[in-house]
């Protein structure tokens, strides 16, 4: 929800104050969720995303999914998780 709330002022410049009231939640909660450190999922996500990054960028952006996911199961021993569907289309 808090994502919903940062969006609204990005994509259409509604004040959080607004959104929160319209949504039912405080203006605290928010600014407490804005201002948190990133979880340990989230920090891991966004390593994994800079390591697929740079593997793309280093192919001149020639390896695909399938190649990446399988360099990275390699380079871990498979010890890594696959990577979502959700991180490639940003790379393209």
């Amino acid at each position: 929800m808090a994502a919903f709330i940062s969006s609204q002022k990005t994509d259409y410049g509604v004040p959080h104050a607004l959104t929160c009231r319209a949504l039912g939640v405080s203006q605290v909660w928010y600014y407490k969720w804005r201002d948190r450190a990133p979880t340990a999922r989230q920090q891991r996500r966004a390593d994994l995303d800079a390591v697929i990054e740079a593997k793309f960028t280093a192919s001149g952006g020639t390896y695909g999914s399938p190649r990446i996911t399988r360099d990275l199961h390699e380079q871990d021993g498979g010890s890594r998780r696959t990577p979502s569907p959700g991180a490639w289309p940003s790379l393209a």
